[in-house]
């Protein structure tokens, strides 16, 4: 068992180190007067890619449901030096809101080179106790919503050889307790994404789609809910949001973010009880 551990760990190691010589480089200047769409991007996460976006000199247009807090989003952006910055208040919920905003960021920038899908909907820390009608809503914001907005904008995209970069989690490769509706649509995100990520490619299509997989993550919304119950270290959001970006630019086809994301992903499920028994003793929890 030592041995067959130190092997894997060692390959592992050998698999990260080879990712990261062999990965592109970035170059920022291929992001100055890129025309960027940033969806959930009045807090956390989308914030900070706004804020990032700017300092590289796009041309941006963000989304969220807050009017008044992508106000000020926006006003920041503009003085960090972003070339062009917008918002539009939409409800990913809504039937008809995603295509709005599509339409509003191609309307307004001419186009399109990153579709950068990272909205979430709230949901319970809590086990479940059967509220389907919640499971349905987060389905149509966490999941229905990003398969809607790529759609209307890959005509866009293919024409500015663009990418469709989509924020996803851990929890969409590895089951954890308390978040049964948001581990679903996580799940559902990387099973359409890699699908669409096959059906590009057969049909020559010069759009590239890069998933990230992101561990936990020290945004606000995030620490008041595990706060008192995860053992699990986070990660700065500012530092997520750069390196994803940076992957979209390059256009890699995945993103681990942070570094052990990508040895769990690996790992899962060559020991699934000890993996069970590790993630379940993780949280504090007494039935």
């Amino acid at each position: 068992m030592k041995t067959l551990t130190k092997v894997l760990l060692t390959s592992v190691t050998v698999a990260l180190l080879a990712a990261k010589w062999y990965a592109p480089t970035f170059n920022a200047e291929s992001l100055r007067g890129a025309k960027v769409l940033v969806t959930g991007a009045s807090t956390g996460i989308g914030e900070e890619m706004a804020y990032h976006y700017a300092k590289f000199g796009a041309q941006i247009v963000i989304t969220a449901r807050r009017e008044k807090v992508l106000q000020q989003v926006v006003e920041k952006c503009l003085s960090m030096g972003a070339q062009k910055a917008l918002y539009i208040a939409a409800d990913m919920a809504s039937d008809s809101d995603p295509e709005k905003v599509v339409d509003f960021a191609l309307d307004q920038l001419g186009g399109l080179d990153y579709l950068v899908l990272n909205h979430i909907g709230p949901t319970p820390f809590s086990m479940w106790e059967g509220d389907m009608e919640h499971v349905r809503w987060l389905m149509k914001v966490n999941f229905f919503s990003y398969a809607q907005m790529t759609w209307k904008a890959l005509p866009s995209l293919e024409q500015s050889k663009g990418s469709v970069v989509v924020v996803s989690s851990l929890l969409g490769k590895l089951t954890s307790p308390f978040v049964a509706p948001y581990i679903s649509t996580k799940f559902a995100l990387n099973g359409f994404f890699g699908a669409l990520t096959h059906e590009l490619a057969m049909k020559n299509s010069n759009v590239s789609i890069t998933t990230c997989t992101l561990g936990l993550i020290d945004t606000e919304s995030a620490m008041e809910k595990v706060k008192d119950v995860s053992h699990v270290p986070a990660y700065p959001a500012t530092e997520a949001a750069l390196n994803i970006i940076k992957t979209g630019a390059t256009r890699q086809r995945e993103l681990f973010y942070p570094w052990y994301t990508y040895i769990v992903t690996v790992a899962r499920d060559f020991f699934p009880d000890v993996r069970d028994y590790f993630i379940q003793k993780s949280y504090s929890y007494t039935p």
